[in-house]
């Protein structure tokens, strides 16, 4: 069965258990596979990059038409780090939910319509309203060109500085090395794996640290980074508690040798 996600943020755990370790978010219109139906609460899900955890089940709308229509349909996310779904295109309106940046969201065309405004479709099928800057259309994955795609990655990063860390956090209310650096990349049509290293069968390669390029990831001991050129790397820090930007080079002042020294791998989708 697969389903959609209909929380602002549905927290993934390593075990059925509220307490359990939170692995990853899934943001609301995320869509998901249900591998088990653990009880009348919990689920065993997979996400579409392949990442595997537990997710109580009235985070979700299980039902595989549903989804199928929802896949075809659901052709813009929210870029905006917060954005409010109202039930009229007026500031004054009442609010029907937040979305977060990443959310997926089914934009639609009703009639004549202020262009300060868009009309969106919930999970639902509710019709509310967002504020047309705040959308941006699905990038299809392998339509962007090298230069364009790694571009965009790095600004994607870059808009997330000084969101606070968050462990298995990926969106603004707090994020982690591993969800920065995949998000970045699934905002522009790829899907890398979601923790600090290499992994076959995922698009990302290893590369010498002498052809890294703006848009490469940086590898360390549990920690990730994406390069963004010029020596810096922009990360979540749990050592500077938000997304910040350091450098490689011994004399900047932004330099960090515990990290500049422990580079264990370099990886690029370009290779």
């Amino acid at each position: 069965m697969n389903a959609i996600v209909t929380s602002m943020i549905a927290n993934l755990h390593a075990k059925p258990e509220a307490v359990s370790e939170i692995v990853d978010e899934l943001l609301y219109g995320m869509v998901v596979r249900i591998i088990e139906v653990v009880d009348k609460n919990w689920i065993r899900i997979q996400t579409a990059y392949r990442y595997e955890g537990y997710c109580q089940k009235d985070n979700f709308q299980v039902d595989d038409a549903k989804t199928d229509i929802w896949l075809q349909e659901a052709n813009y996310f929210i870029s905006q780090s917060f954005a409010d779904v109202l039930q009229e295109p007026r500031i004054q309106s009442t609010k029907m939910m937040t979305l977060v940046k990443g959310s997926i969201i089914c934009s639609m065309t009703i009639g004549e319509l202020d262009p300060e405004w868009a009309a969106v479709q919930l999970v639902t099928g509710e019709i509310g309203y967002v504020r047309r800057q705040w959308l941006q259309e699905k990038i299809p994955e392998n339509s962007l060109s090298e230069q364009q795609l790694r571009e965009n990655v790095v600004q994607t990063a870059l808009s997330y500085l000084a969101t606070p860390y968050r462990w298995g956090g990926k969106s603004p209310l707090g994020i982690d090395c591993s969800g920065l650096c995949s998000m970045a990349y699934m905002l522009n049509g790829v899907y890398i794996y979601r923790d600090a290293k290499i992994v076959e069968g995922f698009p990302i390669k290893e590369i010498p640290l002498e052809h890294i390029q703006k848009g490469d990831l940086l590898y360390f001991p549990g920690h990730i980074a994406l390069y963004i050129g010029d020596n810096f790397y922009v990360h979540s820090s749990l050592a500077g508690n938000e997304v910040n930007i350091n450098s490689l080079d011994e004399q900047h002042q932004q330099y960090r040798k515990d990290l500049a020294t422990s580079i264990t791998d370099v990886g690029s989708l370009f290779k």
